[in-house]
């Protein structure tokens, strides 16, 4: 009885020790690089122009931690220099695009089609929030609401190493009637219900 008893402890303790392995496995780190354009803005006033946001590299870090067998929990960070394109709608011997640059941070999840963490496809997700900067005088920054969705696969490269290939959008909530980013001698009013942005992008990611 003393040995079978040994036994079962051996195995429940090994057991544990698998469990805890595969739960270190579903820790990740991906750093993703990407191409993102969208639109969603437009003038203020009785004949509204729409306006469009450069294509633009942007770049992304996800934080990805264990959930269950198939899913994890993710932090999702990224930023993008981009700029608005005025054209016809700026005024004589004003800028004719708008520096902007879009930080975003949103909690989400992973859900991996094929089981196991780590390997094939996957959705992606998140809510969160967009903090939009424009970069010219009498304006100011903005943050708002917003959300992501992506679908992707992943390649598994080495033991810890994998590499990434995803679409994802982005719809940011601007509701402004007015002069969205004004705060003071502002030459355009721009207004906008929601940023859309499509961006696709490859990442390394390493497990942890």
């Amino acid at each position: 009885m003393t040995c079978l008893a040994c036994v079962r402890a051996a195995i429940v303790a090994g057991a544990t020790v698998l469990a805890a392995s595969a739960a270190l496995a579903q820790q990740a780190l991906t750093l993703y690089g990407g191409v993102r354009t969208g639109s969603g803005f437009e003038t203020a006033g009785s004949q509204q122009t729409s306006l469009e946001l450069a294509s633009r590299p942007a770049a992304s870090l996800a934080l990805e931690l264990p959930y269950d067998g198939s899913r994890q929990l993710q932090w999702f960070a990224s930023h993008q220099r981009t700029r608005l394109d005025l054209g016809a709608t700026a005024a004589v011997g004003t800028p004719s695009e708008l520096p902007l640059e879009l930080s975003v941070l949103h909690f989400g999840g992973v859900n991996w089609f094929d089981g196991p963490v780590g390997r094939g496809p996957y959705v992606s997700g998140g809510l969160g929030l967009t903090h939009l900067t424009p970069r010219l005088p009498g304006t100011s920054s903005r943050t708002r609401a917003s959300m992501s969705v992506g679908i992707g696969w992943q390649w598994a490269a080495a033991s810890q190493v994998a590499l990434r290939s995803e679409l994802r959008g982005y719809a940011t909530l601007i509701r402004s009637d007015g002069a969205f980013f004004c705060s003071g001698g502002c030459t355009v009013s721009i207004r906008g219900d929601t940023l859309v942005q499509i961006e696709a992008m490859v990442g390394l990611t390493l497990g942890f």
